[in-house]
């Protein structure tokens, strides 16, 4: 079989694990987030105002920490189904990609590792990620019927733990255009998926010291969408 026709077998609709990064500005005073747009071409929510993320690759899981997840980040992630530090990873990766920004802590480990693809430019900063730096903080499965399905877990970074200048988003590729810090009480006004809208309100109460225990799961893994908190 060649290559061509086993791309063909690939199921896009089958559910693929996925990481979000949420990158906090501003948090005492009127905190701001970082979200871009998709292009109008995009398979997957075009011309949607969304945070940096994607599926989690197999080399993310190849990727050592320059400081471990929080334990009860970890352990929570496990107790989910998901595996702490290639989904973190990937979190600091889609960052990377699509915004450039820096998310991590200078280790002279990063030059000792044969950089996988993905990651050659982020490690050649001289950084590893920070799992201490990220906060599991929702979880969401794509509906039935989508182009695309995504396990996607949705990782808090404050913009204060970023290696590099949070204006700078001169190394971001080109799947988000329109990058912007946009306030909490602003971002309504963009046009976003509407479990975006989901994730945004609960930030916007975790913020304000007002969210619930546990994490949010809005599971969408049947026909029946289910709403609770793990």
């Amino acid at each position: 079989m060649g290559q061509a026709d086993a791309r063909l077998l690939i199921d896009k609709s089958a559910i693929r694990h996925a990481a979000t990064g949420i990158v906090l500005r501003d948090r005492a005073t009127r905190p701001r987030v970082l979200m871009g747009q998709r292009g109008k071409d995009a398979a997957f929510m075009p011309s949607k105002f969304v945070f940096p993320g994607g599926a989690v690759d197999a080399v993310d899981a190849t990727i050592p920490f320059a400081r471990p997840p929080a334990p009860d980040c970890a352990t929570r992630l496990a107790v989910d189904g998901g595996q702490p530090e290639p989904l973190m990873a990937a979190a600091v990766r889609e960052i990377w990609e699509e915004t450039g920004l820096l998310l991590g802590t200078k280790d002279p480990r990063a030059g000792e590792i044969e950089a996988p693809k993905g990651w050659r430019g982020y490690l050649a900063t001289g950084h590893l990620p920070d799992g201490g730096a990220l906060e599991y903080i929702f979880r969401a499965i794509t509906p039935p019927g989508r182009s695309r399905r995504f396990d996607a877990r949705f990782f808090l970074a404050d913009a204060e733990a970023l290696g590099s200048d949070p204006d700078d988003f001169s190394g971001a590729e080109d799947e988000l255009s329109h990058l912007q810090w946009i306030p909490l009480d602003e971002v309504r006004k963009f046009d976003m998926p509407f479990i975006t809208e989901v994730v945004l309100a609960e930030l916007a109460a975790k913020v304000e010291g007002r969210a619930a225990p546990g994490v949010p799961f809005f599971d969408n893994s049947t026909e029946e969408s289910r709403f609770r908190r793990l």
